[in-house]
């Protein structure tokens, strides 16, 4: 074992360590998507053989057959990453980075191997035995990466036990309202929402035309559907019953930098200015436009209960839904319902803000923001699906909806309920200040304020919401 053997083995061990936390636990989530099991699975087994081959290199010289076990061990690790970047293909598209890092990681390993395998030849040839090698801080350095990586295939077992419970509604029964078979023209239809609404509709057997930005995401979408990346490719004698209009840059991806604001607003009022010349120009126009919006155009009301009869405060989250709104307005006067759907806190582990809290959470690092007292508006996703086809069904339903579950909770309530699902303490309070400091508007408006929101058109027109309460939701999605 040469100290450039060591040093490679160093820097598997470092990149390796970034891929695990940036890539597997923090940006992709990994834990907590069931299309991943199958890939978690795999990471299991190569760190649990990752750990034996640490505590073996790192203390003993092995000899006769048992190095040629090794070699085995070596061999197996290369078979799993084949069949790892085999499901990952598969089932996910992956970052650029984390293309760069496989590929470097890989080439690293060819290099270690290169090293490694005269050393285990030259084993081979011996007597079969075992021998004590201490190699000093070496050996120290080597047993606690057996243990870290021991912890991590522990972890990927565990998670893929819970990953087979988490069972999602089949998407056809979601919009079930729609009795007729309809055409649908949803913009925004790759994002957290609209992937959900787009494989509901398709599996319903509806016909739905997805406005995407980004040609590389149109694997996400169900088939079949009409793909177009502008409303200009639709002819002017296109039938279309519906429209949903969802597309918009995310707001709480980034801090609210004048360039940011700009991009956030600008992303929803051009969308939506084009949906209507659309609307304009079509021979037969759509029955209804569900256009998106946010309960933010309430602005901040600490405690007072909103429904859609509510008046707002000035802020940027009420000036870019009010934006919002009126593009979609015009609309109106070319006879065309429209609806307003201020949509709260979309709830899902495939994507929307909850994601952003499951991994600190579930290492016991999750807690209050400020004093925990603003109110949070929520909606599981599936019932935000099934609001937007009752919308579509009922044909006197206009103007602004709220799309939020009929009881909101404090921040520190809810909290507290997504520790109790998953088992954790909730105890790391992030003060007010701080988030203040560091966030600006983003964080006044979108972690520290609030509304209290209650979806009083919705309940009075005799919709019912399958999760009414958050740990109903919890249940259902964790």
């Amino acid at each position: 074992m040469t100290p450039l053997l060591w040093t490679l083995i160093a820097i598997q061990i470092v990149m390796g360590v970034f891929d695990t936390f940036y890539h597997h636990e923090f940006t992709e989530r990994l834990a907590w998507r069931p299309s991943q099991r199958f890939e978690l699975k795999l990471h299991a087994v190569r760190n649990m053989l990752y750990a034996l081959l640490f505590l073996v290199l790192g203390w003993l010289e092995v000899h006769g057959l048992l190095a040629v076990l090794i070699f085995a061990m070596l061999v197996a690790e290369i078979v799993i990453t084949l069949m790892d970047f085999v499901e990952e293909d598969l089932s996910r598209k992956l970052p650029p980075s984390e293309r760069i890092n496989h590929t470097l990681l890989a080439i690293n390993y060819g290099a270690i191997l290169v090293l490694l395998l005269p050393v285990l030849i030259g084993w081979a040839m011996q007597p079969l035995g075992v021998t004590i090698a201490y190699h000093g801080l070496l050996s120290i350095a080597a047993t606690a990466c057996a243990v870290g990586a021991a912890l991590c295939g522990l972890r990927d077992f565990a998670v893929t036990r819970r990953l087979a419970r988490m069972t999602s509604t089949p998407a056809c029964g979601l919009v079930d309202k729609l009795t007729s078979r309809q055409t649908i023209l949803i913009t925004g239809a790759t994002g957290f929402i609209g992937n959900r609404l787009a494989a509901s509709l398709v599996a319903a057997g509806h016909h739905v035309i997805a406005l995407i930005r980004d040609p590389a995401k149109a694997g996400m979408l169900p088939p079949p559907v009409t793909l177009i990346t502008g409303l200009d490719q639709l002819a002017s004698d296109m039938p279309i019953d519906t429209i949903v209009n969802l597309a918009g840059e995310p707001i709480g991806n980034g801090l609210w930098t004048e360039e940011k604001r700009a991009e956030i607003l600008n992303s929803r009022t051009h969308v939506t200015g084009e949906v209507v010349k659309l609307i304009a120009r079509l021979e037969r126009k759509p029955a209804v436009l569900v256009s998106g919006s946010a309960i933010g155009w309430y602005g901040l009301w600490a405690d007072q209960v909103l429904t859609e009869s509510a008046k707002s405060h000035a802020c940027f989250s009420h000036a870019l839904c009010d934006a919002w709104e009126k593009a979609a307005r015009p609309a109106e006067q070319l006879g065309v319902r429209v609806v307003y759907l201020r949509i709260g806190l979309v709830l899902g582990t495939e994507g929307g803000f909850i994601t952003r809290m499951l991994t600190p959470f579930e290492f016991g690092l999750g807690g209050p923001l400020g004093t925990g007292r603003q109110w949070m508006s929520w909606i599981e996703r599936d019932d935000l699906i099934r609001l937007i086809a009752y919308v579509i069904a009922i044909p006197d339903l206009a103007g602004p909806i709220n799309a939020t579950a009929p009881i909101p909770v404090t921040n520190a309530k809810f909290t507290d309920e997504l520790a109790r699902r998953l088992h954790r303490p909730a105890v790391f309070r992030i003060p007010g200040r701080l988030l203040r400091r560091i966030g600006g508007g983003f964080a006044d408006e979108l972690l520290l304020g609030g509304q209290r929101v209650l979806p009083n058109k919705a309940l009075s027109r005799g919709f019912v919401f399958k999760h009414e309460t958050l740990r109903s939701a919890f249940e259902a999605i964790l």
